[in-house]
């Protein structure tokens, strides 16, 4: 058993320093407590290694673009690095919430879909083909993250069925109101969007309808 020196105690297991004074500590160690778990380590260095080379792309790209004036062909007033940079931490977000446990399929999709959809919608506006993003990508996408929500509905046996319900409404109705409410005049594509949204919505309620009420009465202690 291992012992400090300064706080004269001893100390279980194979820890190199004391827990109080962070001394090194003497003696002969004992079997670890808890068994080395070589593939988190190996999957944790991985996750660091690709944060450094995200950050280094990051600080290369920021030094060619505002010191070096590398400009992107054909738009010479364009900070390229800065979309690059947003791309970038958005990726490394999106890695961290991919990997939290806790988190619903439904609320993954969602949550990735919005994110991307966002990048695209900024990049597309400096860029210049922001209509196509807006009134033909953003649509689709939405609608085929609203039928995978549906068909995970289907499939969930957790009692999870309200947040892909939730999301698969908001997902549909509140994209669509807030370009309602800017631009007026709707397009085809947003339209089905729209239909889409409200007819899975229903179809949920009447194949879930009964863990839908058993998961509202838990959750609003009714």
């Amino acid at each position: 058993m291992r012992k400090c020196p300064y706080c004269k105690i001893e100390v279980g297991g194979a820890p190199e320093k004391c827990p109080l004074c962070q001394s090194r500590l003497t003696g002969e160690p004992e079997s670890p407590y808890f068994p080395e778990q070589p593939l988190l380590q190996f999957r944790s260095f991985l996750y660091k290694l690709q944060m450094f080379i995200a950050w280094a792309v990051i600080i290369a790209c920021l030094a060619l673009d505002f010191l070096q004036k590398l400009r992107f062909p054909g738009f010479p007033a364009l900070h390229w690095s800065l979309l690059l940079a947003m791309w970038i931490i958005a990726v490394e977000f999106l890695i961290v919430r991919l990997f939290k446990p806790g988190s619903t399929t439904a609320r993954t999709v969602t949550l990735v879909v919005t994110i991307v959809l966002i990048l695209l919608l900024v990049t597309s506006h400096f860029f210049g083909f922001l209509w196509l993003v807006r009134d033909w990508i953003v649509p689709v996408t939405i609608s085929a993250s609203l039928i995978a929500n549906f068909v995970f509905t289907l499939v969930d046996k957790q009692g999870n069925s309200m947040s892909y319900l939730l999301s698969g409404l908001l997902f549909g109705t509140v994209p669509f109101l807030v370009l309602y409410i800017i631009q007026r005049e709707m397009p085809l594509t947003w339209i089905i969007c729209l239909i889409i949204s409200i007819t899975l919505f229903a179809g949920a309620i009447i194949f879930k309808g009964r863990m839908v009420s058993g998961e509202l009465r838990k959750r609003f202690h009714l």
